[in-house]
């Protein structure tokens, strides 16, 4: 059955960042407590993502893997939150990316998320900003190889499904596939499903999300489509998660919530947790 899991973004307020549209928890969480409530959930992998790791060292990494592996949670190491590699302007950027691949060697993760880019240069040329990010990940895949680590790219609020196809085959190599976010493309008024058909062969990892539109919110506002559980939104994630297992798709589904919809009570707990509910059933149901 196709594999269900929880990328750690989920709790961001809880790890410390609140956007400034968004009140502060009353409590704070640890990357251990989220592993726990992962476990909690019976869910079969977890996306960490880098920005909220307290410490790189190998005997810090090495001891989340041990937790990994005894709750028996498949984990890819997601770097890149909240620009990346800024359309490819970024050498320190790229540094700290490479360097990332050993991190997750050290934590047991086989997939990498990447961020090229993000929705802070957006409105930049995108020609420019994919020929530098091909050239990026031209060289990345190299060290990536080596260490047999897979890159999947995010579509990170920046390139629509056609650009995204674009600095895969420029690329052209096995070590970068793309981490498929269900929601952003969306929001950028790119059909998932038809975003899905060109990408799914590439599919190397997943963001889960499910939106619906916030009122009185501008849409010219990133979250004017909002995180809603799976099931409650817009989008088909029944019919991607079909072409994911036509495409004999190897990851999980990973439930991702960002901004929250004001309906929900700010309880991205109780939204993970149902989200989860349907992401079960959704993958039981393209068993059948």
């Amino acid at each position: 059955m196709m594999k269900v899991g929880i990328d750690s973004y989920c709790y961001h307020r809880f790890f410390g960042e609140v956007y400034p549209e968004q009140v502060a928890p009353e409590r704070k969480m640890k990357l251990e407590d989220f592993l726990k409530r992962a476990r909690e959930l019976e869910v079969d992998g977890v996306s960490i993502e880098s920005c909220f790791v307290p410490r790189y060292d190998r005997e810090y990494l090495t001891g989340i893997r041990g937790m990994l592996d005894e709750y028996n949670l498949d984990c890819v190491w997601a770097w890149g939150h909240p620009d990346g590699l800024e359309g490819g302007k970024n050498e320190k950027a790229y540094d700290d990316m490479i360097k990332n691949i050993e991190y997750a060697v050290d934590i047991g993760a086989k997939v990498m998320r990447v961020v090229g880019s993000s929705l802070a240069f957006r409105f930049e040329p995108h020609g420019p900003q994919i020929e530098r990010l091909s050239k990026m990940f031209s060289d990345a895949v190299r060290v990536a190889e080596k260490h047999d680590v897979r890159m999947a790219v995010e579509n990170h609020l920046d390139f629509d499904s056609d650009e995204m196809l674009t600095i895969l085959k420029n690329v052209d190599s096995p070590y970068l596939g793309i981490n498929f976010d269900t929601g952003n493309f969306l929001r950028l008024l790119d059909d998932p499903v038809q975003g899905m058909k060109k990408l799914a062969k590439y599919v190397y990892a997943t963001h889960v999300k499910d939106l619906i539109p916030q009122k009185g919110v501008s849409v010219n506002e990133w979250y004017f489509f909002s995180c809603a559980p799976v099931g409650d939104g817009l989008v088909d994630n029944r019919r991607l998660a079909q072409i994911l297992k036509e495409n004999d798709y190897q990851g999980f589904l990973a439930v991702e919530i960002d901004f929250l919809h004001p309906d929900y009570n700010n309880d991205e707990d109780k939204a993970v947790e149902k989200s989860i509910k349907e992401l079960k059933r959704i993958a039981k149901a393209v068993e059948e």
